[in-house]
């Protein structure tokens, strides 16, 4: 049984055909110590399935990396790399992340340096250190929040610049990390298209949420990052100017990874619902103490950056489906709104200010998205086959086929199946 669920656990490609216990070793006993992901498992077996198990986890983290670097970056053995990674005990990313990521690169023949940068809760720019050792590599990887803090801004540069969203060797090891990056590009760019040629997009969900309008003609480079997500889990976010309605939020408002203020997020009792018209927030309507703590929060966060609090730039939705987060968010606010909202089950706002992303997130859970009609999210579900052209992608790209096939459906929820601020 040990055997049959870490072999579950596997992604599918690299799931080891005849692994199966019995099959293989009908009287041996295998253990097998749980602690973090599959690839920190401890496995005393007899020989012939511990090597086996072993070799998948190892192809499975060679893969990732291979997906990260080979497929992301364009990148090519001989080159250089330039791992940013924030100091030991920041708490955001598993502290063995960037290690983890040099090793392969160096395996796969990459010349890796590092580049240790402190976490300014209100970083700005890059520190002029980093753009310049930056600019000397063929490729920078973040594994650092610097780069999700600065990722509207304009890379003056245009150098190769990839933050991760695999924030721990589990989500990098996982389908997440390992899933085709060029199929999820090309899937983004089908859904980026939809969008802009739409006459009707009306988004609901069950608690409440009820807004819609057009994004036709945006132009997708004034609104999305100019660096590079890894893996690629979201559509370019959508102006609200032509937008109105009604967003349902539960458990709590939360930052957005510009700026890392506190408190990171703001209790909410009962479901609020949030009225907007174009770019602004026109009222708030539920609990009465839930009412008079938002405007607080949006008050509060917009007299700290002088900006405008009821602002609302855009939204968009995940787009992969495995991406998973398996702990309730507010074991953490900050990684749960820096690495979760890529799963489809999760739409999120910008709000709080004239820019992207602004300053605090909406999230709207199990949306369902009709563009002109047609269903593209349905509760949660997100179905590439009812974009145009989205059948001819999933066959061009069967892992992306199976990933859909084969959701994850954890994306930090609380016990009742809510966000929840405890």
């Amino acid at each position: 049984r040990a055997v049959e669920e870490l072999h579950s656990q596997l992604p599918h490609r690299h799931r080891i055909a005849g692994a199966h216990p019995r099959a293989q070793a009908p009287n041996s006993l295998l253990v097998v110590a749980r602690q973090g992901s599959p690839a920190e498992w401890t496995i005393a077996a007899p020989s012939p399935q511990r090597a086996l198990v072993h070799a998948a986890v190892a192809d499975h983290l060679r893969a990732a990396v291979e997906n990260l670097l080979f497929q992301c970056a364009g990148g090519t053995p001989g080159q250089s790399l330039l791992i940013v990674h924030e100091n030991k005990g920041d708490g955001f990313y598993g502290e063995d992340l960037h290690t983890v990521i040099a090793d392969q690169a160096k395996k796969l023949g990459f010349l890796v340096e590092f580049h240790a940068v402190a976490f300014d809760p209100e970083a700005k720019a890059i520190p002029d250190d980093l753009a310049k050792a930056s600019k000397l590599a063929d490729h920078t990887v973040f594994v650092a929040r610097l780069a999700d803090q600065i990722r509207f801004q304009a890379n003056t540069q245009n150098a190769s610049r990839i933050i991760t969203y695999a924030i721990d060797r589990e989500m990098l090891t996982s389908d997440f990390g390992v899933n085709d990056y060029k199929g999820f590009e090309a899937l983004k760019s089908l859904v980026n298209i939809l969008m802009m040629q739409a006459d009707c997009i009306h988004v609901t969900c069950k608690n409440g949420s009820n807004f819609s309008g057009q994004a036709k003609n945006f132009e997708t480079g004034t609104s999305d990052v100019t660096v590079k997500r890894f893996p690629m889990s979201i559509f370019a976010p959508l102006p609200t100017e032509n937008f109105e309605g009604i967003i349902a939020q539960n458990g709590f408002l939360v930052g957005t990874g510009s700026k890392y203020y506190k408190p990171y997020a703001c209790a909410l009792q009962e479901t609020l619902l949030i009225e907007f018209s174009g770019n602004k927030i026109t009222g708030f309507q539920g609990d009465a103490a839930d009412v008079t703590a938002a405007k607080n929060h949006y008050r509060f966060v917009a007299n700290k950056y002088g900006i405008d609090p009821f602002y609302i730039h855009s939204w968009h939705a995940g787009i992969h489906p495995s991406c998973s987060f398996n702990a309730p968010a507010s074991a953490s606010f900050e990684r749960w709104s820096g690495a979760a909202f890529g799963n489809p089950r999760l739409l999120h706002f910008h709000s709080c200010g004239k820019y992207p992303p602004g300053e605090i997130c909406l999230n709207i859970v199990d949306p369902t998205v009709s563009v002109d009609g047609e269903k593209i999210w349905d509760g949660g579900v997100f179905h590439p086959e009812r974009l145009p052209s989205g059948r001819e992608l999933l066959a061009e790209y069967p892992s992306l086929a199976s990933a859909f096939e084969n959701p994850a459906n954890n994306i930090g929820l609380g016990e009742d199946g809510r966000l929840s601020f405890v």
